[in-house]
């Protein structure tokens, strides 16, 4: 079966019990006209029949008199003929008047007529004192208009007259008619007058006729208005019904999905921009959890209340999903239409009594006059659905905050988003054709200039998208779980790379490879880098594994765990971006690592004098006292090479010595023996500050 789409879900419980009704008057009312007409019809053609029959039988007999008195040659046979008492005149073939009796009233040629009740034909004239009986189609017919007209026209006497014998139940009306019959084989026509005569019986049979006929049709039309009515009065409450949300009592999405079209496609709104919105009522799960799902759902239809007095006619309001609302409004300018969410954001703030809410609105603009003339050129379509996917695209910039606010859709968010499509299209094929690159950048002792360690980092080598940063990609994979692949994909080529160095004779160093901490809910991560490590044959001391303060802050007793089982492998364990947090001293507490980094940007910038010294000399300090190395990252010029020296810092990670290189660079680092050559490449302070980013 075909799947259905909202819009003709709609349609179809829209248009189903009227589309029957609106059926059926029309057959009712077809069948009646046509019940009402053939019954006039054949009620005259009845009259005419029965009433033309004895003056039709009258002038046959007339006729036959003529063709015996003309076959004897009797002088008197019209002297016969006036004692029918009716007018009469004999005409030749080509209607030449021979003889007459009274008045000759014919008008124009004879026309033949077919009787209905006996399939008879006759041939006759139509008088000159009536216009409203005439032959068409070989039917005698009669015009109701002209009979009006002709009655209106009805002296005073004839009418005083008509009145006496229709109250003594006698003859109402002579309609008067001339008969034509072929005499004398034909070569003369003998022309009798003769009347139609309707009774009062007549015009009561045809009054009764036409009273049931109208009561029939009354009837059904009757009916039909009552179950139109009532099926319009069912249909809308089953609209109302069918777009009613049932949490705020409103109007639900699916409403404001087809209303919002059908707004958009009318051309009297060519003139007006609007506005899409996605306003979401942030921490709305929290808010149930500390109170009920009941008190929610009441929140909810306050909401919706407020956002309903707030629009006008012409615009939208409906609840979507969970604690999101869309609006469709109008606007002037971007500054106009801002204020106004915030001020709607902002009665919704102090909505409860006594509790700050926060909300945060999306905003997709609508310029109708653009898109009317776009749909003249290409008949492309304007999807509701698809601008509120832009604005939810647009308040997603604010997701990361508690706080409300708004934000607008643009092309940049367009520009995101495709971005976003082509990394994650790409992102399998890469891993397999092995396009990502691992980086390393070194790690020296500042007391020496000696080698002591290194950081491994990604790149990616795109024949797609060319040279990515991992700034540009890495969030994208922490988002979506394909992290994860990263980290056994840089764990697996660090292990080879290292195994291969120690079979040419190089002097190895520990490599740090980062672990991401949406690995740590596997209760095997362990287990698994164990393995991966054993699989290349690298001793477990060159394997450094490094875990971001963010991870500290998720099942601590896990990160626990697996951190004792990689220690009891053989593998050491550091800490990054110490500093960077609130929570690193509670972690120093309950973590066994053996390596601290310290965060960038204690490093980066300004001396931050007296103040910052004395906190990284403290931090140094404290991981000796925890038997901790430390390594200090982002370390850029001689004074704070010299600074750390003096405090007793393992190793330093920064561009004074080294950026990140290719590993066909750092093997010749190691196999040339170079102790410290100052790294004088001029970088963008953007990628310096990506660096952090890049590490996995």
């Amino acid at each position: 079966m075909k799947n259905l789409t909202n819009k003709q879900i709609y349609k179809r419980i829209k248009n189903k019990r009227i589309t029957g009704t609106v059926i059926l008057f029309l057959v009712v009312a077809v069948i009646a006209w046509f019940a009402a007409y053939y019954s006039v019809k054949y009620f005259f053609r009845y009259i005419g029949d029965s009433k033309l029959a004895a003056g039709k039988n009258t002038a046959k007999t007339m006729g036959e008199i003529y063709d015996e008195g003309v076959e004897e040659k009797d002088d008197k046979i019209y002297d016969i003929l006036d004692q029918f008492g009716l007018d009469y005149f004999l005409s030749d073939k080509d209607g030449k008047v021979v003889f007459s009796s009274g008045e000759v009233t014919v008008k124009g040629e004879p026309k033949e007529i077919e009787l209905a009740m006996s399939s008879e034909k006759l041939m006759i004239y139509e008088d000159k004192s009536i216009d409203f009986l005439y032959v068409e189609d070989n039917v005698l017919r009669v015009s109701f208009t002209k009979v009006y007209s002709w009655m209106n026209k009805m002296g005073e006497e004839e009418a005083d007259r008509l009145n006496e014998e229709m109250e003594n139940g006698e003859t109402t009306l002579d309609i008067p008619l001339w008969i034509v019959v072929p005499v004398n084989d034909g070569r003369y026509s003998l022309n009798v007058k003769t009347f139609i005569k309707l009774s009062e019986r007549d015009v009561v049979i045809f009054a009764i006729i036409i009273i049931a006929l109208a009561a029939f049709i009354f009837t059904l039309i009757t009916i039909i208005f009552i179950r139109a009515i009532s099926n319009i009065v069912r249909q809308r409450k089953i609209t109302n019904y069918f777009f009613t949300n049932v949490v705020t009592g409103g109007k639900n999405w699916m409403w404001f999905h087809i209303k919002g079209e059908e707004t958009l496609r009318r051309r009297k709104n060519a003139k007006n921009k609007y506005a899409v919105v996605n306003l979401s009522f942030i921490n709305y799960r929290k808010y149930c959890l500390c109170h009920s799902v009941e008190a929610g759902e009441k929140l909810l239809f306050k909401i919706n209340s407020v956002l309903s007095e707030s629009i006008n006619k012409k615009e939208l309001s409906a609840h979507n999903n969970a604690a999101e609302f869309g609006l469709m409004l109008q606007y002037e300018d971007k500054d106009e239409i801002t204020a106004r969410i915030k001020e709607l954001i902002g009665r919704l703030e102090s909505i409860e009594t006594g509790q700050k809410l926060a909300f945060q609105a999306g905003v997709a603009v609508i310029d109708v006059a653009s898109y009317l003339e776009r749909k003249q050129k290409d008949d492309s379509e304007l999807i509701i659905e698809d601008e509120y996917n832009n604005a939810c695209a647009a308040r997603a910039r604010l997701a990361e905050s508690d706080e409300s606010g708004v934000a607008f859709f643009d092309e940049k968010l367009v520009e995101e988003e495709k971005w976003l499509d082509s990394v994650q299209a790409f992102q399998d094929k890469a891993v397999k054709n092995e396009e990502f690159q691992v980086y390393y950048q070194p790690k020296y002792d500042p007391k020496t200039d000696e080698l002591r360690g290194a950081e491994a980092l990604i790149r990616w080598q795109s024949p797609e998208l060319g040279f990515v940063s991992p700034g540009k990609f890495i969030p994208i994979f922490e988002k979506n779980g394909f992290i994860t692949e990263i980290d056994h994909y840089m764990l697996s080529h660090v292990a080879k790379d290292q195994k291969r160095w120690l079979d040419q004779g190089y002097k190895c160093v520990p490599v740090s490879v980062n672990i991401s901490r949406a690995h740590f809910v596997e209760e095997d991560l362990a287990e698994q880098i164990r393995d991966m490590v054993d699989a290349a044959g690298t001793p477990h001391e060159y394997i450094e594994i490094e875990l971001t303060e963010s991870a500290f802050f998720d099942d601590k007793k896990a990160m626990i765990n697996t951190i004792n089982k990689l220690k009891g492998y053989g593998f050491a364990v550091s800490m990054d971006d110490f500093g960077s947090g609130y929570s690193s001293l509670n972690s120093l507490k309950d973590m066994p690592l053996d390596v601290l980094k310290l965060d960038a940007e204690f490093f980066r910038g300004d001396q931050q004098g007296d103040r910052g010294a004395i906190v990284v000399s403290e931090a140094i300090r404290l991981a000796k006292s925890l038997n901790m190395r430390t390594v200090a990252e982002g370390v850029e010029v001689k004074e704070q090479v010299n600074f750390l020296a003096g405090e007793g810092c393992d190793m330093i990670q920064g561009y004074y010595y080294a950026k990140p290189m290719p590993g066909a660079d750092y093997e010749e680092r190691m196999r040339t023996g170079v102790k410290h050559v100052e790294d004088k490449t001029e970088e963008k302070p953007e990628e310096k500050a990506k660096e952090k980013t890049a590490s996995v």
